[in-house]
């Protein structure tokens, strides 16, 4: 195992995380004509006129007496109407609802009609110090539930496909720099494509099934990583206690320590991102890479 390799690639990680955090606080202003936001809300503000509003992984917010003259998109999001604002297109919410204040206008279709407006957004409720415990404790018990499903995938794998669950974690341990790339590769191919699918507007339907897609993907391959956890830590213990253990209680033992570390506050996010970008990296490539790790003896 090189850990130096290891290092390198997880602080490249880190690095990548942090600063696809600061693009994502950065509008993107295409001719002074559309608003894009990347992890964050688009507003237009008082009186601007602008062609499209487009907000991945936040809110498009329309204040009074703006105006959309094509369409507010907002994906994992609201598209927020302030009084007097103005969609003279079409108005789409994936994953959040269209909230209209009364004298603002929608010219063209809408994926919800809601006319309560409390001039908040998803996204804002997150920001709510408030609401940090009740919030802390949703995304904890979502932890807890994916540990429970990803433990019964692995186990499932481990019984079904002995071999595929030790192949990921040895592509990690052996080749843990391409497996790094693969997966930064993968995350920026994922941010591309959605953003091309929301200005095609007809492939927003597809956005959904790319994200399952990906989601289930680093789902797989962060179970991989879990097992290399285990194993790392099995190694490290006394001989006679490492006998006993079978990949299965490797793998669960790593898993553990995943989810503990993943209820941690601030760094939970992290850590949960870096598992999922690596497992993803490391199962595409040993698919699609040249990266080939040797079945194990024992399960030939």
């Amino acid at each position: 195992m090189n850990w130096k390799t290891l290092a390198i690639a997880f602080i490249s990680t880190i690095v990548f995380l942090s600063a696809g955090n600061a693009i994502a606080q950065t509008d993107l202003n295409i001719n002074n004509t559309n608003l894009m936001r990347l992890g964050g809300d688009v507003t237009v503000a008082e009186k601007q006129v602008v062609e499209n509003a487009i907000a991945i992984g936040g809110s498009t917010i329309v204040q009074p007496n703006g105006r959309v003259t094509q369409t507010a998109i907002a994906v994992g999001g609201d598209v927020i109407l302030k009084p007097g604002a103005r969609v003279d297109g079409d108005a789409y919410a994936i994953g959040g609802k269209v909230i209209q204040a009364e004298g603002a206008t929608i010219g063209g279709s809408k994926s919800i009609r809601d006319n309560r407006y409390d001039g908040r957004g998803m996204m804002e409720m997150h920001r709510d110090q408030n609401r940090f415990l009740p919030m802390y404790f949703f995304h904890a018990s979502l932890r807890i539930f994916s540990a429970i499903v990803g433990a019964i995938v692995g186990i499932i794998l481990l019984r079904a496909a002995p071999p595929f669950l030790p192949n990921l974690a040895a592509t990690v341990r052996q080749y843990p720099g391409q497996s790094a790339l693969w997966g930064i590769g993968a995350v920026f191919t994922f941010v591309v494509l959605n953003i091309f699918l929301a200005i095609t507007l007809i492939g927003i339907p597809l956005i959904p099934l790319l994200g399952l897609i990906m989601g289930l993907s680093s789902l797989v391959g962060s179970l991989g990583i879990s097992l290399f956890i285990g194993q790392q830590v099995s190694d490290s213990l006394p001989e006679r206690l490492r006998q006993q253990r079978s990949s299965l209680q490797q793998f669960l033992m790593g898993l553990l320590i995943v989810t503990l570390l993943a209820l941690i506050p601030f760094i939970g996010g992290i850590v949960v991102s870096v598992v999922s970008l690596l497992g993803l990296g490391s199962l595409l490539a040993w698919k699609l890479g040249k990266a080939q790790p040797p079945i194990l003896e024992s399960l030939k």
